[in-house]
Formats: C-alpha cells, structure tokens, sequence
C-alpha cells in the first residue's frame, strides 16, 4: 500500500500519513488546522513486512484502509486538542 507523509508547521514530530498526495478530503478538517501547514516529507510503500520506527504497520495500514489517513504523534505528553470526526480504527485521543 502507497502512502504519503506529512509532517505539520505547528506540532514537531507529528505526521499524518495519506494514501493519496494532497488528497486531504479523508482528514477532519480541524486536525489539518491544528497541524499547520503541511509539508510532504517523502513517499513511503508499506507492506505488513515492513517496520517503522514509531508506529505499527498494521495499525497505519488498517487506519489507512477504514478511515483514509494515520496521525502519528512524538508521544503521549503532547496530544492534539481535536474535535469532530473520530476513527475507529485510529483513535484521536482527548486531553
């Protein structure tokens, strides 16, 4: 599965990853605000062989397939304050 990574202006060590470059319509449109502007970072081919070093494969893939996007963040000390659309599969945590 192809996927493209973003890395956000507004919040250091976030990335939100994509299937499609600059196909933002899967993203609640408060998280694309919150991040800042958006800068592609590279293009990345993932198969369930494939290790990332700070997220699980399947968990980006599966975010991928059932809600369009993955949001991968430094740690749990620096959540995004998010509203709107919840994934399932990808949960945006509260503060």
């Amino acid at each position: 599965m192809n996927t493209v990574i973003y890395k956000g202006s507004k919040k250091q060590g976030s990335y939100l990853y994509i299937v499609q470059e600059d196909d933002f319509s899967q993203v609640p449109e408060v998280l694309l605000t919150v991040m800042g502007k958006l800068e592609r970072v590279m293009n990345l081919e993932l198969n369930p062989e494939k290790k990332l070093a700070q997220a699980d494969v399947q968990q980006v893939i599966k975010a991928l397939k059932q809600d369009g996007f993955y949001l991968q963040m430094p740690d749990d000390s620096e959540k995004l304050a998010l509203a709107g659309k919840m994934p399932a599969s990808n949960p945006i945590p509260k503060l």
